[in-house]
This record gives structure tokens, C-alpha cells and sequence, in this order.
């Protein structure tokens, strides 16, 4: 009888062990598991424009590159690229049009940049000021057997577990937050895509959208003719056992695990059924914009192709990671295969315009949406500047910028004013003849005329950042970045030191007290975030996620 109750004791413990581990792997993979079933591969066949190209000029096509979180040091033409290796594609971009020395994006973080880039303004304009994101479990899970419904928020939030240094999270919101579904650029806004639209243009996206699933935010809501990608962020770039992918996972960072468990291999079109792309996904972007390049190379359009390289989960193409047999940390090496990846797509754009013959009629922009993120584990990518993604620090924000039009810029040009993503919207609109929106400020500016040489002067002699706590502005050469920790302003002189090592706030009291005025009035123009922050997450600054904490060092802390 003792035995038979053993038995059953040893039963029900393990069963217990069992309920648990199982509740943690369902509250990881709840979100994949809930996003339904994915088809086979099946063609896309792109509305066609007319047969013959028009008698009488059109206006130029506009192609918007975006990469995912590629860092200035990624890319040869800025930097040293991945490991020494070149990127001799994304290069001529610039080589062939202009580089922008001083090109900024939007914001540190994915979806609010992405969102100042297509309306052309400060997002915080308009509340998208955190990247939407949830930290709760669906109504139906027992979360009797579960930890709290902010654990989900605890278990993904980027944090070395042995820092002095923790993340906060608002358990408040993330009680009563809103689906990160309905968290994005609200319809009101006028994207570039509509802008276009308005102007006769074809209007297609491709790739990674990440501005809101609900209904009035999606591409195909907000200016897109067709759009073929995924919505929610970015996605394996093939199947995890693929016999033709290499992969690296990061175990020390928790969201590379939520990527792995949640980030199936498919696209959508025009909001339909998932299916699954028939190649690597980096080459089915650039294979699907080739093929919309061909089927609209008879009247204007707009193509905003938007890579979900070189962000994480860490895929390489197996040819390319083998062609890369010099790079010997494994990491890195599948990184840089990723980057060559990307480098080839533009290459073949580039071709297929010339094989068109668009290419003295398209202007062709090249940027990324942030710095290199620090949740990789590699040290160098956005050097020689400090801070990653995530950070207001040169790194997160400065980013390869360039554009390419061989019938208007000549090759070799450089600006180094500095310029912004929200550029981009008044570029392409006085490109297309399309008159800005009167109803609201725009805080972009037509760059061509300081490309070209006609205007004088900087298109901005100020920018801003903010997200929640966290607040910057450059002016002039100076930059000042304040946030709630560390208390102490950084006041530096970007003119003398364009790697922000030296912090003049107790040196230049004027300056900082001018800064700090600058930033009140502009934080008085913005609208408070859509949404609250959950979580308030540490960055070390000169080290990436993964390395052993420095006494000492330098942290922001990120509101998200």
C-alpha cells in the first residue's frame, strides 16, 4: 500500500513539473499557436500597368529601401562592413547619388521611425511614441496556474540577469493595456503612399509593416495598392530545420527565444490567408520587387520594399554563410551572410531598373530604420559611434542614408547637414508634384535642392527624439540628451566629439539652459503617447547584450 501511494505521489509531481513547464512553453508560444495556420507557397501576380510606356514624360518612379536594424558599421560605404566584408551593391547607391554624412532616423526603435518615415512627421505628433507591444495572456488561459499576466513582459525584456541594473515594468498598464493590434499610426495620418497615390502612382509595400494590425492602419488602408509582407514585424527567414539555412540563436537574450516560438515563416497579401514565401525570405522580397518593377514599368509607382534583414532570429542562407568561410565566429559569420544577403537584393533592383529602362527615372532611397541592436551579442556594428538601438546615442539614431537618381544627382555627392527619415515624405511629394498637407505641420523638407545645390543653408538646424522619460534634441552641433535615468543631462559637442565621450553639461551651462528650453517647446507641440509604456528596460552603452556587466558604465534606460 506505502509503494502504490509512493507511486501515485511520484505521479502527481511529476504531472505537477509537467503543468508547469508546459504553462511556460504555452505563455512563450501563445501568440504563434493563436495566429492560425499557414498555406503552401503560392504565386503573386502583380497588377500590371499599361502595355506601352506613355508618349509624354511621367513623373519619376520613387523606390524606399528600408533595412531592419542595420548598423553604420554594417555597410562598407559608411563604415567597415560585417567583419570587413563589402557591400558593394548598397554601396553604389551613394557612390552613384549622394550620401547623407549626417542621415538620422525618426526614432531608436523599430515603429515609431517607421512612422515618421511614412507620414513625414515627428511621430510623437500623432502618440506613436513606444513600439506596441503586450504583456498579456488571452482572456480563456486558467491564470490560476499561471504567474501574473506582466510575467510575459518579464520573461522577453532585454536585461543581463547579473546587472545591478533591472528593468521596471508599469504592472498598472499592463493590466488594462490594449491589444498591441489596435497600437499604431492612426488613419488620420496622410502617408507618403497616399500622397502618391494622389498623384497617379502604382503604390506597393513589401516586407515588414509593424505600424498596426487593425483595420484603417494596415498598408493596404493607408495608401498601399498592393502590399505582400507581415504586418506584426519581422519573420523566420526560412523554416528553422530548412536543409538550406544556417542558424544562430541567442540564448542570453529572452526575445530571441519569443522570436524563434512566434515568428512563422509566411507573408500576406492585401491582408489574405498567410502562406508560406518558396525562398529565402530576404531573396522572395527582392524576387516579388522585381516582379513589380516588370509589371509597373509602364507607369509611375511607388515601392516601398521593407527588408526584415539583418534583425534577429539570426538566418543566413546556407550559400551564403558558406561563401563567408573567413569569418570564424559562428555569430558573426551568419550575421554577415545575412547583410551579403541583403546587399545582393539591392544589386538586383538596381539591375532590373537599368534592365527596364527606368533607371534615369526612378529615384532610389536607402536607409535603415535604426541603429545595429545590442540583443545580437556582436560589439562593432554601429561603430565608431556608442549606444545601439534602443538609445538616443549617435548609434541608435545615425544610419547609412543615401539616394540614387541618375537623371538628376550626380554620382559622388555628399551632404553632411544633418537630415532626417521624415525628409524622405517632402522629397517624394515634390518629386510626384504632390502638394504637402496644409491641415498639419510636416517637419520633413524637400532635400533635392540641397542634393542639387540650389538651396543654402542646413534643411534643419534642429531635431528632436523622445520616448516617454527619455528626450534629445541637436541643434546646431550640440546635442543634449536628458532622461529620468541617469539623472545627469549629456550636453556634447558633436563638431568635437562626434562619438559623445566627453559631456560638457557642468562646462557650458548656457548651452545646456538653450537646449533645455528647445526641448520644453517642443515637447509643449507633441501629443501625449496613444499608449503607456510597460516596461522601462537598462542599455549599457558600450557593450552588447550577452557580455559580462563593466563597473561603472555607462546605461540609459529605454521606455517601451
Amino acid at each position: 500500500m506505502k509503494g502504490w501511494v509512493k507511486g501515485l505521489g511520484a505521479a502527481v509531481l511529476v504531472a505537477g513539473v509537467g503543468l508547469w513547464a508546459s504553462a511556460d512553453w504555452l505563455k512563450l508560444h501563445a501568440p504563434g499557436l493563436l495566429a492560425g495556420p499557414i498555406a503552401p507557397n503560392r504565386p503573386v501576380v502583380w497588377a500590371a500597368g499599361p502595355e506601352a510606356a506613355p508618349a509624354a514624360a511621367r513623373p519619376a518612379n520613387i523606390i524606399l529601401i528600408v533595412a531592419d536594424d542595420l548598423g553604420w558599421n554594417d555597410i562598407s560605404l559608411t563604415g567597415e562592413g560585417v567583419a570587413g566584408t563589402a557591400t558593394p551593391n548598397i554601396d553604389r547607391v551613394g557612390l552613384e547619388g549622394v550620401q547623407f554624412d549626417n542621415g538620422y532616423a525618426g526614432n531608436a526603435t523599430c515603429a515609431p521611425s517607421r512612422a515618421a518615415l511614412l507620414s513625414g512627421r515627428y511621430a510623437t505628433r500623432f502618440g506613436y511614441e513606444f513600439t506596441p507591444t503586450d504583456t498579456r495572456l488571452p482572456d480563456w488561459f486558467p491564470t490560476g496556474l499561471f504567474r501574473p499576466d506582466a510575467m510575459f513582459a518579464r520573461n522577453i525584456a532585454h536585461a543581463d540577469g547579473d546587472w545591478d541594473q533591472k528593468p521596471v515594468f508599469n504592472e498598472a498598464e499592463a493590466a488594462k493595456a490594449a491589444p498591441p493590434g489596435d497600437k499604431g499610426m492612426p488613419s488620420s495620418e496622410i502617408t507618403i503612399a497616399e500622397q502618391l497615390q494622389g498623384r497617379g502612382y502604382h503604390t506597393i509595400h513589401l516586407g515588414k509593416w509593424h505600424l498596426g494590425e487593425a483595420r484603417g492602419m494596415r498598408p493596404e488602408d493607408q495608401g498601399f495598392d498592393e502590399s505582400l509582407g507581415f504586418i506584426i514585424g519581422g519573420q523566420l527567414f526560412l523554416p528553422e530545420n530548412d536543409p538550406n539555412v544556417v542558424n544562430s540563436r541567442q540564448d542570453f537574450d529572452p526575445i530571441d527565444k519569443f522570436l524563434w516560438a512566434n515568428l512563422p515563416f509566411s507573408v500576406q497579401y492585401n491582408g489574405g490567408p498567410r502562406f508560406a514565401p518558396d525562398r529565402y525570405m530576404t531573396d522572395y522580397l527582392t524576387e516579388q520587387a522585381l516582379a513589380g518593377i516588370r509589371a509597373n514599368r509602364n507607369r509611375p509607382f511607388f515601392m516601398y520594399l521593407a527588408y526584415n534583414a539583418p534583425h534577429t532570429p539570426l538566418q543566413a542562407l546556407k550559400a551564403d554563410y558558406d561563401a563567408l568561410s573567413e569569418i570564424k565566429d559562428h555569430r558573426l559569420r551568419v550575421y554577415a551572410a545575412m547583410v551579403r544577403a541583403l546587399d545582393r537584393g539591392v544589386g538586383r533592383v538596381l539591375d532590373e531598373l537599368k534592365r527596364q529602362g527606368l533607371d534615369e527615372n526612378t529615384l532610389v532611397v536607402f536607409t535603415s530604420d535604426n541603429g545595429g541592436a545590442h540583443y545580437v551579442g556582436l560589439p562593432d556594428l554601429n561603430k565608431p559611434y556608442r549606444g545601439w538601438k534602443a538609445t538616443f546615442y549617435e548609434g541608435g539614431t545615425k544610419v547609412p542614408f543615401m539616394m540614387r537618381w541618375p537623371g538628376r544627382i550626380a554620382p559622388a555627392t555628399r551632404v553632411a547637414a544633418p537630415v532626417s527619415h521624415f525628409d524622405i515624405y517632402a522629397t517624394a511629394s515634390a518629386v510626384a508634384g504632390a502638394a504637402l498637407p496644409d491641415d498639419r505641420p510636416v517637419d520633413g523638407v524637400d532635400l533635392l535642392p540641397h542634393v542639387l545645390g540650389t538651396a543654402t543653408g542646413r534643411p534643419h538646424e534642429t531635431l528632436f527624439w523622445r520616448s516617454g522619460d527619455y528626450r534629445v534634441v541637436r541643434h546646431g552641433d550640440w546635442k543634449l540628451q536628458t532622461l529620468l535615468d541617469p539623472a545627469e543631462p549629456l550636453l556634447f559637442d558633436l563638431a568635437a566629439d562626434p562619438t559623445e565621450r566627453r559631456n560638457l553639461a557642468a562646462a557650458r551651462p548656457d548651452k545646456l539652459a538653450e537646449l533645455q528650453g528647445l526641448l520644453a517647446a517642443h515637447d509643449a507641440r507633441q501629443k501625449k503617447p496613444g499608449w503607456a509604456s510597460l516596461v522601462r528596460a537598462p542599455m549599457a552603452i558600450d557593450r552588447p547584450l550577452g557580455t559580462l556587466p563593466v563597473k561603472g558604465e555607462d546605461y540609459v534606460y529605454w521606455s517601451d
